[in-house]
């Protein structure tokens, strides 16, 4: 059995300092830094938290603006194919306004080239007919009924020999 005596109580005494002074001395830090560190873990994980936010918000702010960007460059793609397909049928139209004009040109160079040939070939005549009705004749007469004679000649001639080609 346990005896109680003077021994028995100093060593409870003792027992009880001991725990006061180390409550004082090494309780009360140990808890406060427990305190304290658990006061920083709830800190960081706070910090943690807000950081995690913030990286949202900055992640949807750039999403955002890559969006923006994508469809800013979907524009521009689509404003340059716009003005390519408009300067094409610019270009097209004016190719086909300058080969009318060529070949407006071209006829009126032909038509042009064609009435000098006549007239070319109706003073050939009349000098051919000018000769051959002076060597046949044997005589000269005058200017006018020359002109006269060989106008209704090549005007004759003209609508039976030259066919399309107009006098």
């Amino acid at each position: 059995m346990i005896d109680i005596n003077a021994t028995l109580l100093t060593q409870i005494l003792n027992f009880l300092i001991l725990v006061a002074i180390l409550r004082w001395l090494a309780y009360k830090p140990v808890v406060g830094m427990l305190d304290a560190r658990a006061k920083k873990i709830a800190s960081d994980i706070n910090k943690a938290d807000e950081d995690k936010k913030a990286a949202a918000a900055t992640l949807a702010k750039y999403q955002d603006e890559l969006r923006s960007a994508q469809e800013k460059a979907q524009e521009i793609i689509e404003r340059a194919e716009a003005m390519a397909r408009d300067e094409r049928a610019k270009s097209v139209a004016d190719t086909k306004r300058e080969i009318e004009q060529m070949k407006k040109n071209a006829a009126e160079e032909i038509e042009r080239e064609k009435a000098q040939a006549v007239e070319q070939l109706k003073t050939e005549m009349v000098t051919l007919s000018m000769a051959a009705a002076g060597k046949i004749i044997g005589k000269n007469i005058s200017a006018k009924d020359n002109e006269s004679i060989i106008g209704d000649f090549i005007n004759k001639l003209g609508k039976e020999k030259l066919g399309d080609l107009s006098c």
